[in-house]
C-alpha cells in the first residue's frame, strides 16, 4: 500500500493472532486488543484438530508449521464410538505418518502464536467496547475505560459475542437447542483408568437419541468431557450451578439407563460442571461492506462446534493478512477477503448445522449410528472455552 495502514485486531484468539503474525512477517505493524489481563489469566479451552487444508495452511503461511508439528499429537486422531450400553461400534485410528488433522491443546497453540509476535503487540486488559466507522473511511475504536483510538482497519476476531460485529450486522447468536456441559479429569491414566480406557489416545463419543457423551484426551494426562443433549437453555432451572452434587444428580437423571462405565463420566469428574449452552449465528450471515471494518472466525460465522470453527478462524486470519499485504488499499483488501470468506463461512455453517442435527437428532430413538459423512474428516467437538460461552459479557 502507498501508506502503511493503522490496523487493530480485537481479540487474541487463534484467528486474530495468526493474522497479526502474517502481517508482521511482511512488515505491517498491528495492535491486538485483548480483554484478558494476561496470557495466563484463564484456561484456553480443550484440544483442537488442525486440518491440513485450512488450519495447517494458515500455520504454514505464518511460518509456524514445524513448531506446530513439534507440539501436536497425531496419535490423538484416534476415534472411538459407543452406544449407550458401552458397546464399541466403531474405532478409527490414524495411519502411520497421517498428519491430516493432528490435535493440539488450544493453550499450546495460543502460546505458539503469541511467542511469534513482536513484544508489545498485544495490549492485555484492553477490551474493545464498540467501533464507529467515520465518514473519511477510518474507524474509531472505543476501549474499556473511555479511551478512543482511530485506525484505518479494525478486525473483529472477538468471538461469539463480538463487540465489532454491530458495526456490520445486527445478527446475534441464538440458542441452538443443544445444551453442553463440560467436565474435567486429571492424571487420567492413574486416577481414572476406566475413563482412560474409554477415550483411548484421542476422542470418544457415546450417543443415543437426544443424548451424547464425549471425551477428549488433552496433553499431560488431562481429559475433558462434554455432556450434550437436546433441551431448553434453562435445563438447570432451580439448580445452583455451583452445587456440583445437585448438577450431577440432574445429569444422571438425564442419562438413566446408560451403562455404568459411561455414567462414571458424570460421577467421577474433578471440580465443578461448566454450563456451555450452544449458540450459533443465523445462516446465512453476511453484510454489506463497511469501510475499514471486517470480521473473522466466530465473530463472522459462529457455528456448532463440529471441528471446523478454529480451522476457519486460522484460515480467515491468514487470508485477511495476505489480502492487506497484496492490495493497494484497505477497501480493495476487504473486497478480496470478504468475497471468499463470506460464502465459505455460509457453506461451512450450513454443513455444521446439518452435522449437529445428525449428531443430536430431536428424537428419543436408541439409534447410535454416526453419519459416514462425519468420518474421519471432522471431529464433533471444536473445544473452545470462548466459542460457546455461558452468556454474553
Amino acid at each position: 500500500m502507498p501508506t502503511t495502514p493503522r490496523i487493530a485486531i480485537s481479540g487474541a484468539g487463534p484467528g486474530g493472532l495468526v493474522c497479526a503474525r502474517v502481517l508482521q512477517q511482511h512488515g505491517v505493524p498491528v495492535t491486538v486488543f485483548e480483554r484478558e489481563a494476561g496470557a495466563g489469566s484463564r484456561s484456553q479451552g480443550g484440544t483442537l484438530d488442525i486440518h491440513e487444508d485450512t488450519g495447517q495452511a494458515a500455520l504454514r503461511e505464518a511460518g509456524l508449521f514445524d513448531r506446530f508439528l513439534a507440539l501436536s499429537r497425531p496419535e490423538s486422531q484416534e476415534w472411538r464410538m459407543y452406544d449407550r450400553r458401552a458397546t464399541l461400534i466403531r474405532h478409527d485410528r490414524a495411519g502411520e505418518g497421517d498428519l491430516s488433522r493432528p490435535e493440539i491443546d488450544r493453550g499450546q497453540l495460543r502460546t505458539l502464536l503469541l511467542d511469534s509476535l513482536a513484544p508489545g503487540t498485544v495490549r492485555w486488559g484492553r477490551s474493545v467496547e464498540a467501533v464507529t466507522p467515520l465518514p473519511q473511511g477510518t474507524v474509531r475504536l472505543h476501549l474499556q475505560g473511555g479511551a478512543d483510538e482511530e485506525f484505518d482497519l479494525v478486525i473483529g476476531a472477538d468471538g461469539a459475542w463480538s463487540r465489532v460485529r454491530p458495526a456490520l450486522s445486527g445478527a446475534l447468536p441464538v440458542y441452538s437447542g443443544v445444551a453442553m456441559v463440560e467436565a474435567h479429569f486429571d492424571d487420567v491414566d492413574r486416577r481414572h483408568p476406566g475413563i482412560a480406557h474409554l477415550v483411548g489416545r484421542g476422542t470418544m463419543s457415546a450417543k443415543a437419541g437426544r443424548h451424547s457423551l464425549f471425551l477428549q484426551r488433552n496433553s499431560n494426562g488431562h481429559v475433558r468431557a462434554y455432556v450434550m443433549f437436546r433441551g431448553p437453555e434453562d435445563w438447570h432451572a432451580g439448580l445452583d450451578l455451583a452445587d456440583t452434587e445437585a448438577v450431577r444428580a440432574r445429569l444422571l437423571a438425564q442419562y438413566q439407563g446408560w451403562d455404568e462405565s459411561l455414567l462414571d463420566i458424570l460421577r467421577a469428574n474433578e471440580g465443578e460442571f461448566i454450563n456451555r449452552p450452544m449458540f450459533v449465528l443465523p445462516v446465512p450471515h453476511s453484510w454489506r461492506r463497511v469501510p475499514g471494518v471486517t470480521l473473522l472466525g466466530d465473530a463472522a460465522h459462529l457455528m456448532p462446534p463440529v471441528g471446523v470453527g478454529a480451522n476457519l478462524a486460522l484460515l480467515d486470519g491468514a487470508e485477511l493478512a495476505r489480502a492487506v499485504i497484496g492490495h493497494a488499499t484497505v477497501d480493495e483488501a476487504l473486497d478480496a477477503y470478504e468475497s471468499v470468506m463470506l460464502p465459505r463461512g455460509i457453506e461451512n455453517a450450513t454443513t455444521a448445522q446439518q452435522m449437529l442435527a445428525a449428531l443430536m437428532p430431536d428424537t428419543d430413538s436408541d439409534e447410535a449410528a454416526f453419519p459416514d459423512a462425519l468420518w474421519p474428516d471432522n471431529g464433533p467437538i471444536d473445544a473452545d472455552a470462548d466459542a460457546q460461552p455461558a452468556h454474553a459479557d
